[in-house]
């Protein structure tokens, strides 16, 4: 397992001694050599014609859950939710106080109808852009690169703890 050198211990005006130092320089060669072995592996990892293509298929899964959240329940559960909170929680106020604005709605000319829908559809765009710039921030992509590098790497320093644990 690699390890830090515990940086909190006291600080005096004495130099450190010859065997931090070392410790140190090993703890640093240790590190180097771990992501060495990292960007090597992955090097490898991309040739891999199995891996590129659930890499693809997990890029188009992740972009299409994020948009149908972000576009799909996010806009809809707010135009539901809202007027439901509005209406304390009951639906036939709900339902009461909407059916009003519906039926102005169709009785009004087609342009007045034709603004009222892209008014519509404009703000739930503009919810679900919203929504989705937060979703990718939140939950970033996971590749399937990074997580066979994780995993060959759990195994690689399990195989060199003892020859590591020799150098300090």
């Amino acid at each position: 397992m690699l390890t830090m050198i515990d940086q909190t211990t006291t600080t005096t005006s004495e130099p450190t001694s010859p065997v931090m130092r070392t410790s140190a320089t090993l703890s640093a060669a240790e590190v180097a050599a771990y992501w060495a072995e990292r960007r090597n592996y992955l090097k490898q990892l991309r040739t891999s014609p199995e891996l590129k293509q659930q890499y693809r298929n997990a890029v188009l899964a992740y972009l299409l859950r994020r948009l149908l959240w972000s576009f799909g329940f996010f806009p809809v559960a707010l135009a539901f939710w809202l007027p439901l909170v509005f209406a304390s929680f009951n639906p036939v106020v709900m339902v009461g106080n909407l059916m009003p604005m519906l039926q102005s709605f169709l009785d009004a000319n087609p342009e007045v109808q034709a603004t009222t829908i892209s008014n519509l559809t404009l703000a739930w765009l503009s919810i679900g852009l919203f929504f989705l710039v937060f979703d990718l921030i939140l939950t970033p992509f996971k590749s399937p690169y990074q997580y066979e590098a994780d995993v060959h790497m759990r195994s690689w320093e399990l195989l060199n703890q003892d020859k590591l644990a020799d150098k300090v």
